[in-house]
């Protein structure tokens, strides 16, 4: 059984954006459940509409297999962890496999938000460019680079341009 393309697949920082997020889906029809084991024995679940809720520590494995197991299986996700460490970075890229993957409380993803300066210089800087050569390279000035890079170092959420550029790698789609 492939899960149905509008399968909730939510990865989230805290409570509080699960709570949200688990609040619309509610709306639109979903039972939430916590945990990530599934009472259900038969294989495909996607008719009953579940959507399996919980926390993913930095070092549980066992918690994401289960999460990636009920979203193959048709179930919902929203798995609060950190998307930074190993354990939710692999979690990504395990939902990804299966489908789409929302982070955050609105659905949409960062890179989704970035215009296409922002996208060329984050590209530059992750070939080992400057942020100097790498605005020359997009005929930008250097402030006006500076200005993008900071943007998007506020769209990922994080502090450094190193940072950015990294959560930039891991989220965008391959070429």
């Amino acid at each position: 059984m492939n899960p149905q393309p509008d399968t909730p697949r939510h990865v989230v920082a805290t409570a509080a954006d699960a709570e949200t997020v688990l609040r619309r889906l509610a709306r639109d029809g979903w039972t939430a459940r916590p945990g990530f084991a599934l009472p259900d024995p038969a294989w495909d679940v996607a008719a009953a509409h579940i959507v399996l809720h919980g926390r993913i520590g930095d070092d549980d494995t066992d918690t994401a297999r289960l999460a990636v197991l009920a979203a193959a299986r048709g179930a919902g996700v929203v798995a609060v962890c950190d998307t930074e460490s190993p354990a939710g970075r692999a979690l990504v890229d395990d939902l990804g496999r299966i489908g789409q993957v929302h982070r955050g409380a609105d659905g949409a993803d960062p890179v989704a938000h970035l215009i296409p300066e922002q996208r060329a210089l984050l590209d530059r800087l992750a070939a080992g460019d400057t942020i100097a050569a790498a605005a020359a390279a997009e005929f930008l000035s250097l402030r006006t680079a500076n200005r993008r890079i900071a943007e998007a170092r506020a769209l990922f959420g994080v502090r450094t341009t190193r940072e950015a550029v990294l959560a930039y790698l891991r989220q965008r789609q391959p070429d």
